[in-house]
């Protein structure tokens, strides 16, 4: 009764988890009646028991002979899967090829892995995109790790190998609850706490130790010049406990960076811009990488920290034309969302409507910070100056001179943190040197921020793909 797939539960790390893993070399793992019967049982035991649900997907798609059953089977899995979205957290790795409505398995799951040169995964084969477009291509140009890894965001973690993959899922669930209730964010929190022997056995089992790593001075990461990049991974090091970091879609849309950390022994979301790429300018890719998150975050009750430096929304033809304003709504909606502890930190760039979507105050962030070299604006300086002193610039005997001019007064003016601080915008201004300790004091008072109360068994929301 194998049918190509198999299923059963056990644990990792002590926590309970339920598998099933297609087999290529039975049917090459194409899906029949009783293959999806298998599934759909053990996403209903996964469901029933409030545990994670792993997927190691290596399948042909629909298995032709059977017809319609196996397209009702696909039918039943991709229903369980809405079904549990939010309420246990759903893991799929690409280990083959998956095509056709092998495909969209994953694609409803909340995290997809890959393995470079071994994990394919398209609607469509090669033979069929040629009889139908007259286009030859191959299956790594249609879905191979680099397509989804780079271009597509299907993937969001890509693996050297497959033994790398099954361990980054091992390690991804120390970042995770095993469901969307109280009680199991609870023993999360628990399960990174320095040991103690009255919490159980399970107490400490993911403790990273104390911080033994030098902290840098956070000014010689971030240069007060806002035309100047940086990486925005140092910054997220220096916060976080010992390398806890763990990266979602590392390579899709870098001019975002999403991830889990652990500051304070307890794991935290994080979303920041990375000026490295764009600037740090959100286009309508990172727009969705970031709303992804969030959302996940919510939905398993894990808080938020965004990390803020952002010029703008990307801008240009190319931009609009792939729908930029829908896209950057979905940021706009999930953070507005999301009723975890959301802090923000305003560490350089502010402005215009990227600096709204970037969590802040009025978009209900429950507290937001910024550095003294902050630039909180409508727009950038340069770009100011020249539309509402042109007049004066250009009637200016020496034009160059009165736009430096103007320039200084605008960013003496504007260009600071400290007006949006006196409107209540800003809860305070913060040395670079207070950072890290104000932030843990933080998200230790918002640990018991009051949410509407619901059943453990009711979910705040489904993880939609965006």
């Amino acid at each position: 009764m194998g049918d190509g797939v198999i299923t059963g539960w056990g644990t990792i790390h002590g926590r309970k988890v339920c598998v099933a893993s297609e087999d290529f070399t039975v049917i090459g793992g194409t899906l029949g009646e009783v293959h999806a019967e298998k599934i759909c049982r053990i996403q209903d035991l996964a469901y029933d028991m409030r545990v994670p649900m792993i997927l190691l997907n290596d399948s042909g798609g629909a298995r032709i002979e059977e017809g319609i059953l196996s397209l009702s089977g696909y039918g039943g899995i991709f229903q369980r899967h809405v079904k549990a979205s939010g309420v246990i957290p759903q893991i799929a790795a690409i280990l083959g090829p998956c095509s056709g409505g092998a495909s969209y398995s994953p694609a409803l799951c909340d995290f997809v892995f890959m393995v470079k040169d071994l994990s394919k995964m398209c609607l469509t084969g090669p033979a069929v995109v040629e009889s139908v477009l007259g286009i030859k291509t191959t299956l790594d140009e249609l879905g191979g790790s680099e397509v989804h890894g780079k271009k597509s965001g299907v993937a969001h973690v890509v693996c050297e190998d497959e033994k790398t993959c099954l361990d980054e899922i091992r390690m991804l669930l120390t970042y995770l609850p095993q469901n969307c209730s109280k009680e199991a964010r609870a023993e999360l929190d628990a399960l990174h706490q320095p040991p103690r022997e009255t919490n159980g056995w399970l107490a400490g089992m993911f403790h990273r130790t104390e911080q033994t790593r030098t902290p840098v001075r956070f000014e010689e990461l971030v240069p007060d010049n806002s035309r100047r990049a940086y990486d925005v991974h140092a910054v997220i090091d220096n916060l976080l406990l010992n390398d806890s970091f763990y990266e979602i879609f590392r390579e899709f849309a870098p001019n975002a960076v999403t991830g889990f950390g652990v500051m304070d022994h307890h794991v935290i979301g994080v979303v920041a811009n990375q000026p490295m790429y764009l600037g740090g300018a959100i286009d309508y890719d990172a727009a969705d990488k970031m709303a992804r998150f969030i959302r996940f975050c919510d939905c398993f009750r894990i808080p938020i920290l965004t990390l803020v430096d952002v010029p703008a929304f990307f801008p240009g033809p190319q931009q609009e034309q792939n729908g930029i304003i829908r896209h950057g709504a979905k940021i706009l909606y999930a953070f507005s969302e999301a009723t975890v502890p959301k802090v923000t930190l305003i560490m350089r760039k502010a402005y215009g409507g990227a600096f709204i979507a970037m969590n802040c105050k009025m978009m209900s962030a429950d507290v937001v910070y910024a550095w003294p070299i902050a630039e909180i604006a409508v727009m950038g300086a340069e770009g100011a100056v020249r539309i509402i002193d042109r007049h004066r610039i250009e009637q200016a005997e020496d034009s160059q001179k009165e736009y430096e001019v103007c320039k200084r007064a605008y960013e003496e003016k504007f260009s600071n943190p400290f007006i949006a601080a006196r409107k209540g915008y800003v809860d305070e201004v913060l040395l670079p040197e207070e950072t890290t300790a104000r932030l843990t004091e933080t998200f230790r008072f918002l640990a018991d921020k009051y949410e509407e109360e619901t059943s453990p068994a009711v979910r705040k929301h489904g993880n939609m793909p965006l």
